[in-house]
């Protein structure tokens, strides 16, 4: 079944659609997308709706941290993806996903894909391809000129629950490239898109 979804940046108007998306629960586990922005001991001490105001607080000061999904105009998609420097916790020299050269976490021409949320009802469909497309799409006139992910290879982590990074097969189909393996099953890629 084709689904048809159209995108668009979270906004300060579009706060009610974000949360509604992510419910009372703020999408996973009360973490309202504030994981890879704030450090574990910052955030572990926040309750969910600190987390939620947080996030808030981020999209109403801009630019979009990430862009929405719809279908019938009924929010079920978001996409964290923006400049590195929006997403500190992507770029900690213990991450597998930290840049290639520490200088490129402040490069505004290198963004990052760094988590994906579908609600529940919509999985299974295939819909991560069309959320990265738009993704690629909205970074492209962002004006990145890299795109940065980490996402979980299925072949050596079969039975991983995070999916919120997304599976390279969604990535190695759009044409990323694997430009370091730091983990087992967690490489970093990138999408040049000068080309």
């Amino acid at each position: 079944m084709d689904i048809a979804l159209q995108f668009a940046p979270v906004t300060a108007g579009r706060w009610s659609d974000f949360e509604k998306l992510f419910g009372p629960s703020g999408a996973c586990c009360g973490c309202w997308c504030v994981a890879l922005r704030l450090p574990y001991a910052v955030r572990a001490n926040m309750s969910a709706g600190d987390r939620r105001d947080y996030m808030r607080a981020r999209i109403e000061s801009g630019p979009p941290p990430g862009i929405l999904g719809y279908s019938d105009r009924e929010p079920i998609a978001w996409v964290q993806v923006g400049p590195r420097a929006d997403v500190p916790q992507f770029n900690s020299p213990r991450t597998v996903s930290r840049p290639l050269e520490q200088s490129e976490a402040q490069d505004a021409g290198i963004w990052a894909v760094s988590c994906f949320f579908l609600s529940s009802r919509w999985r299974g469909r295939g819909l991560s391809h069309h959320m990265l497309a738009a993704a690629i799409d909205h970074a492209r006139a962002g004006g990145a000129r890299c795109l940065d992910a980490c996402p979980i290879d299925h072949a050596k982590q079969p039975k991983s629950v995070a999916l919120y990074i997304g599976a390279t097969a969604i990535f190695d189909a759009t044409g990323f490239e694997i430009v370091a393996r730091r983990k087992d099953g967690r490489p970093l890629m990138r999408l040049d898109l000068a080309q």
